[in-house]
């Protein structure tokens, strides 16, 4: 049986802990956060803390917090010569204190608290200096029945600046859409279908390949007739960004720019 303490109490925290909590193998035997109040829920279920003085020793210590804690914990932890890891795609390894054997547990996957996640497809990417700590973060995560890659810093760091891209900075061009309908009375659920097909054709082609719309097609007068459209120039701004990449992508000329009227004084 597998031993593990979590640090911290976000949203990665909480869907690792449900995932650890119904694997056979996994045993979280404490939870740790700077406020009780965040894990009180969970204080029937495992030994929870917000001392670390009161941390027991464990086979791995997982550092599930915001990437700006993660060098100032370690540093805290009040042992030496145990395994310790942190989750984020963006922090070095190294930014974990030497005191301790240090590698990297990253699942790759967006997480939200109150979202359920099926915590077996989501891909980990590990990264540890000493081989045995890698086969035995390999065997963690097979427990969890998730894909491992062994993943170096520079790398999982490209991964993450491409998970904003394909995730966050996507959800956002959702919330634009969704802007867009509401201020036309349109239900943004008669696009949910887009949205499921679009995702479902990057599974079986690339996205170069799946690509389609006005852009793609070097559909001008389309695409003059949707600017127009578009009230907040801010949104014309990002249409027009995302046009040309496409343009330039496919071998289109980018569109002539613009004249943006500036206020009068």
């Amino acid at each position: 049986m597998t031993t593990v303490i979590l640090l911290g109490a976000g949203n990665v925290a909480t869907h690792l802990y449900k995932a650890f909590s119904t694997a056979e193998n996994i045993s979280v035997t404490q939870w740790y956060n700077r406020t009780r109040e965040s894990i009180k829920t969970y204080a029937n279920e495992v030994e929870i803390t917000d001392s670390l003085d009161e941390l027991k020793e464990a086979d791995l210590y997982i550092m599930a917090v915001s990437d700006d804690s993660i060098e100032q914990l370690s540093k805290d932890l009040p042992f030496t010569n145990r395994l310790v890891a942190h989750t984020s795609g963006s922090v070095s390894m190294h930014a974990l204190d030497k005191k301790n054997d240090i590698a990297v547990f990253y699942p790759l996957q967006t997480f939200s608290k109150d979202a359920e996640i099926t915590f077996s497809e989501v891909p980990i990417c590990i990264e540890a200096i000493d081989k045995d700590h890698r086969k035995f973060l390999k065997t963690l995560a097979n427990d969890l029945g998730c894909k491992s890659y062994k993943i170096s810093t520079s790398q999982r760091q490209s991964l993450h600046l491409a998970a904003v891209f394909v995730n966050n900075f996507t959800n956002q061009l959702y919330r634009i859409g969704h802007e867009i309908c509401e201020s036309k009375s349109v239900e943004f659920e008669i696009l949910k279908p887009l949205i499921q097909e679009t995702a479902k054709k990057v599974q079986e082609m690339s996205p170069y390949r799946a690509q389609t719309g006005p852009a793609r097609r070097n559909d001008k007068k389309t695409i003059k007739r949707q600017l127009k459209l578009i009230e907040n120039e801010e949104h014309k701004t990002i249409y027009e960004v995302l046009t040309d990449s496409i343009k330039r992508t496919h071998g289109f000329p980018p569109t002539p720019k613009r004249r943006v009227k500036k206020d009068q004084e």
